[in-house]
């Protein structure tokens, strides 16, 4: 297997958003408590996760949670963005870890929810005045730490009714 292209903008032309790769997740069935649902999550593949409401809020911890799901997804992605960066700098990106905390809370400002997201980066062996510049980069590079930046873009439309 070869090595991916070590590039950011190999595919990418254009002025518009361009599409890589989409996903598509429905959830249906659980319980609603504090704002938040639980229940069944269906990939368009066909994989199949049960969401649960973390001990905390009233629920039994027996199945991830969507912070948990963001949580991963997030430290995934910084993770793959900064050792992108490591390998286009002859740096080896094995030892990296990245320990996403994402919590959820009330807005001070509305009284609605919110959350909010910490990253901590662990890199032995690369010195801080080598590994700093790189994870500014990763921050620009990562689509995940851009979101929690700036939004994103997002519609939440009414579905047709099929009957």
């Amino acid at each position: 297997m070869s090595d991916p292209i070590l590039s950011t903008n190999h595919d990418y032309s254009g002025t518009v958003f361009k599409p890589l790769y989409s996903t598509r997740v429905t959830l249906t069935g659980g319980t609603v408590s504090h704002g938040r649902a639980s229940g069944l999550a269906r990939s368009a593949d066909g994989f199949l996760l049960e969401l649960r409401m973390p001990e905390e809020l009233g629920g039994d911890n027996v199945s991830p949670n969507p912070e948990q799901l963001f949580a991963a997804g997030y430290a995934a992605c910084f993770h793959g963005a900064l050792s992108l960066l490591a390998r286009r700098h002859l740096l080896d990106p094995e030892p990296i870890s990245v320990e996403a905390t994402v919590s959820f809370g009330r807005d001070p400002a509305d009284g609605g929810y919110q959350l909010s997201a910490d990253l901590v980066v662990s890199w032995p062996g690369v010195d801080r005045q080598v590994a700093g510049p790189l994870l500014e980069q990763a921050t620009a590079l990562c689509p995940y730490a851009k979101m929690t930046r700036q939004g994103i873009p997002a519609s939440i439309v009414l579905a047709a009714d099929p009957g």
